[in-house]
């Protein structure tokens, strides 16, 4: 095969480096705390950032666990950057320091995005004591060091009434960026006492009426959607191109875990999405098998379902995003939380 001119060319990865963590969040999708056992060592960590940069992949987002959790998770940052890769970083913000951000700006890292999932009272109740204060230093911190910081907030249930009320604590930081996703029903989100149920005209809502007054981005992630009237304007995009293109997983984009499994999104925590081991196979390989991330790659229209089958924007969105849609109900060409045609809510 030749591969100078093949279809998919990858340009972002989302790598779990670890496991371990500092906390034990009672939605957290992968039942992060502990490392697992047999994580990959440094040096399979670099031969894969050789790879990521061999193949063209020129983001990288480093995720936990707690990247921070990882001793050597400065060489990994520093190996990517010195060879041309942007790398940010998902933190919960707990282990900040002066010291850390000298490492941080070391290494070079792009930016880096924090957990806050709500006001302090429901922060705290959902990940831990002091957390949300201990968030709200990192920002401070982070803006000292001259590193861009933005927020990432997942929303479910109990979290859902209080974006007023988080937003005008944002407004007082300086952030670049604030994403708004949806809790999926996985890992620590499927026990009987919490619920990642939302409704998503209310989200959308929310980003209209603030979008164009913030003086930082406000966007909704690719598991919210999708076609609204201002579409172009809800995924953070100040220019109103902002458009949902479909699931990027093994498109452009794969996932990496803390053993070395490859998926097309790391959002897709699930062993039947696993393309290959990093220890058996090499990430060109993967990557380049003739069936690899099949369920993106041979998409067809005809695989739609229920209101997306006969969808005018069913070749685009092709059916929203795969990881929602499998935890949600299993059916991955089928977003049962899409709104395009449904009457909006009223603003929250």
């Amino acid at each position: 095969m030749k591969y100078d001119n093949y279809k998919f060319r990858l340009k972002t990865c989302v790598w779990e480096i670890t496991l371990a963590c500092c906390f034990s969040c009672k939605y957290c999708g992968s039942r992060a705390g502990k490392a697992r056992e047999n994580e990959l060592t440094t040096e399979e960590c670099l031969s894969i950032v050789r790879q990521l940069a061999d193949m063209g992949c020129r983001r990288v987002s480093l995720i936990g666990g707690e990247v921070f959790m990882r001793s050597d998770w400065a060489i990994i940052v520093k190996a990517l950057t010195d060879l041309g890769v942007n790398v940010s970083i998902i933190t919960n913000g707990f282990l900040f320091s002066d010291k850390l951000i000298l490492e941080l700006k070391r290494v070079k890292i792009e930016s880096v995005a924090i957990s806050l999932d709500g006001t302090e009272d429901i922060h705290d109740l959902f990940r831990q004591k002091g957390s949300f204060r201990r968030a709200i230093q990192a920002i401070d911190i982070l803006n000292q060091g001259g590193i861009p910081v933005s927020i990432i907030s997942t929303l479910h249930k109990h979290n859902i009434d209080c974006l007023e009320e988080l937003y005008k604590i944002l407004k007082e930081k300086n952030i670049v960026a604030w994403q708004l996703q949806a809790c999926s029903p996985m890992g620590n989100a499927l026990k009987a006492d919490f619920s990642a149920v939302i409704d998503f005209r209310n989200v959308i809502s929310f980003v209209e009426k603030h979008s164009q007054e913030s003086h930082f981005a406000i966007g909704i992630a690719d598991n919210i959607g999708y076609y609204t009237e201002t579409e172009g304007y809800l995924r953070g995009d100040i220019s109103g191109k902002g458009f949902f293109l479909g699931c990027r997983a093994g498109l452009s984009a794969i996932g990496i875990d803390s053993v070395g499994n490859v998926r097309g999104c790391e959002s897709m925590y699930d062993d039947s999405f696993v393309e290959g081991n990093l220890r058996e196979t090499s990430l060109h390989d993967i990557w380049y098998h003739p069936n690899a991330f099949a369920y993106n790659r041979q998409f067809t229209v005809n695989q739609l379902s229920g209101r997306c089958k006969g969808c005018s924007y069913g070749r685009i969105c092709a059916g929203g995003c795969r990881s929602y849609n499998y935890f949600t109900h299993g059916k991955l060409y089928e977003s049962l939380c899409c709104i395009h045609g449904m009457q909006k809510a009223k603003p929250v």
